[in-house]
């Protein structure tokens, strides 16, 4: 299986911190986002790791190399200043993909959710990881009804940034910046997406706040 680390995005949010950065290098308790990520990747015996880049990406290729430090192999898909967004961040990056299921995470959560633990039955196309909805959302984006993802007018369940999808799930879309979750919703609806609920550590490191609220633990 190969993981892709969603890294391109500009961190609009974390301002000042990036600033001169992006925000996978953010570091929380003396680590960043990004190596903490790829702890992670190889505890769950994954060996293939796929970046994306955006702005200040040159950081992140110099900090992580060919990933031989971390006991990976990683491949960049650079975007370059011309960020497609998760749809078309993956869809760009396919081609190092691969041919079987893989793992996509977003580069700003912070969890010790056991990757291994993912899997993807057979008549599903995608699988979502979903987090109790914390206090500073008022609603969450979707509903878990057995192993199976809803859509609900009050969702009481938030989706976690780890997912794993087949190639077949972006069948059909075109080169360019599109979100992947207008296609999270339509599978949704069609039956073909699996769900899990977390319950352990998982933050997400969107803010000043919550980055400077983690690390008073």
């Amino acid at each position: 299986m190969i993981a892709m680390i969603l890294a391109a995005g500009r961190g609009e949010r974390l301002r000042p911190l990036t600033d001169d950065k992006p925000k996978a290098l953010v570091e929380v308790q003396g680590r960043s986002l990004l190596e903490r990520k790829l702890e992670g990747i190889r505890n769950a015996g994954i060996e293939d790791v796929v970046i994306n880049l955006g702005r200040f990406g040159e950081q992140i290729v110099s900090r992580v190399g060919s990933g031989s430090l971390y006991g990976l192999n990683v491949e960049y898909s650079d975007e370059g200043d011309d960020i497609l967004d998760t749809g078309g961040g993956i869809h760009k990056a396919l081609h190092l993909l691969g041919n079987e299921a893989f793992l996509v995470l977003n580069a700003d959560i912070l969890t010790d959710m056991p990757l291994s633990d993912i899997a993807l039955s057979d008549d599903a196309d995608g699988h979502l990881v979903l987090v109790p909805t914390p206090d500073y959302r008022d609603v969450g984006d979707f509903d878990l009804d057995g192993d199976r993802i809803r859509n609900g007018d009050t969702p009481a369940l938030l989706y976690s940034g780890v997912s794993m999808y087949r190639p077949e799930f972006f069948d059909g879309c075109a080169p360019g910046r599109f979100s992947v979750v207008p296609m999270m919703r339509a599978a949704a609806d069609a039956g073909r997406l699996q769900g899990s609920l977390y319950n352990g550590q998982w933050a997400d490191i969107g803010t000043p706040e919550r980055l400077a609220s983690i690390n008073r633990l």
